[in-house]
């Protein structure tokens, strides 16, 4: 005989003040489960979520996207416990997270990662909470209490030679991570910032120069890890390292180096369909000395990002004076300039690959593939490769829309050719566009749609 289920009253009761019917409830569902990779929650409808208030449990990440769902609607933390799923052994922390004391937040990264390889899913989910960034005077008694923490006596002194080898180890694994993609990179950034880069985090210094110094190479590693997650889809898991980045910055009182890790996750929330939050981010990446005393190239990354998000929630106005800002401060920028130390930093192929998705999204097609060719013309491939393929994905993406079929197949097929050996999320976003954009021809009958198609397809199924 068949076990009677317990209705799950908590999570009715939720579902209920979120005023959505249970039509509009799985429609919500299935977004947050997509920006997560959680295609198997894709036919979610009415029916499935009459069946969890009835008692039936989601399987795998299901109730933490649930709680995710619920949280972004009722506009409130909602936990586990709070749905009717109990506390559970894998309850994500309540809150933003910007309070959690930033090594321990650093250590949960490797939980995080372990979880990753272990399941994806039940690693972390993207939360928008942690989009709400704390005010100037956060960051500024951050700081402050950074500088003031005293350091255990008795311990090896972190000094300039361990501060060049995290500087070092950082270059290589962003030259990586250009070439090859993120998913290659992703897991080497993650064990060594949270073994030996957290070791030296957690020791005494030579003075306090080299302390804030570490901080900050220290928060350049975590944003690289943020980085390469959020290229290989892993968006959840990025989020955290980005957030952990931002902390890492702030106790070294790098503003320039918090402003450009705000701008990432400005940019990863613009990507994943939730503009004004982006926006909002992208605002926070701009105050201050997080503008005022960056570089003239990192002021240009600040404010393209910015004019992106602007376009995305539709102030078109706006956009298009802060393209014209970021393209001004670019042209500021000198050899001779202090530059933050990056192997690659922001230059004119990036301004025109920006540029042009923030045209394209403000319906200025030809702009934007005028400004897409100029990207990749300027791109140095053999060190860009990722980037060049998506570039080139989004070149294609244009020209259909602009009615030009054979200039975008060959264009895709260009992107495809480059993206053979790199292991990237978004060079696999670019084959599933090419895919979705080519049907309606391929139903035509159109023998090039069609060739090309079965191309992204194979590409599909072979790629990492």
């Amino acid at each position: 005989m068949a076990r009677e289920r317990t209705p799950n009253t908590k999570l009715a009761e939720l579902i209920a003040e979120t005023g959505w019917s249970y039509a509009a409830f799985a429609a919500a569902f299935v977004r947050v489960a997509s920006e997560n990779g959680a295609t198997q929650f894709a036919a979610v409808g009415k029916v499935h979520v009459f069946h969890w208030t009835k008692g039936t449990v989601p399987s795998d990440a299901g109730p933490h996207l649930l709680c995710e769902t619920l949280s972004r609607r009722l506009h409130r933390r909602i936990t586990l416990e709070d749905a009717g799923f109990g506390t559970g052994s894998g309850q994500q922390p309540a809150g933003s997270g910007w309070d959690v004391d930033t090594l321990a937040a650093l250590a949960d990264l490797r939980r995080i990662d372990i979880q990753t390889r272990r399941d994806l899913l039940g690693a972390a989910t993207y939360q928008t909470a942690a989009l709400a960034v704390p005010p100037m005077r956060w960051w500024q008694q951050t700081a402050h209490d950074a500088a003031a923490t005293p350091r255990p006596a008795g311990r090896h002194l972190v000094n300039d030679a361990d501060l060049q080898a995290v500087s070092e180890t950082t270059r290589f694994i962003t030259r990586m991570d250009q070439r090859l993609g993120g998913g290659h990179a992703r897991t080497m950034v993650g064990a060594y910032l949270t073994t030996t880069v957290a070791d030296l985090l957690n020791g005494p210094f030579t003075s306090d120069q080299v302390r804030r110094a570490m901080f900050s190479a220290a928060a350049e590693l975590a944003y690289l890890g943020g980085w390469t997650r959020f290229d290989n889809a892993e968006h959840g898991p990025a989020l955290r390292y980005f957030q952990v980045a931002a902390k890492l910055a702030g106790e070294a009182d790098d503003a320039p180096l918090v402003g450009h890790i705000l701008r990432a996750v400005a940019h990863q929330a613009v990507d994943l369909g939730h503009p004004r939050r982006a926006l909002r981010v992208a605002e926070a990446s701009l105050e201050g000395q997080r503008y005022l005393a960056a570089s003239p190239r990192e002021r240009a990354l600040l404010g393209v990002v910015h004019a992106k998000t602007l376009g995305a929630v539709g102030q078109h106005r706006a956009a298009t004076t802060a393209l014209l800002t970021a393209e001004n401060d670019l042209a500021n920028a000198t050899p001779g300039d202090t530059e933050p130390d990056r192997v690659f930093f922001f230059a004119e192929a990036s301004l025109a690959m920006e540029t042009a998705c923030t045209l394209r999204d403000l319906g200025d097609l030809q702009g934007a593939e005028e400004s897409f060719r100029r990207s990749v013309a300027l791109r140095k491939t053999d060190t860009f490769t990722r980037t060049h393929a998506v570039t080139l994905g989004y070149l294609g993406a244009v020209q259909i829309r602009r009615g030009r079929l054979d200039e975008a197949c060959d264009t895709w097929g260009k992107a495809l050719d480059v993206a053979e050996n790199v292991y990237s999320g978004r060079t696999r976003a670019v084959a599933t566009d090419i895919r979705r954009e080519l049907s309606p021809f391929r139903k035509r009958g159109s023998r090039l749609a069609a060739a090309l198609d079965t191309r992204a397809q194979a590409f599909l199924a072979t790629a990492h």
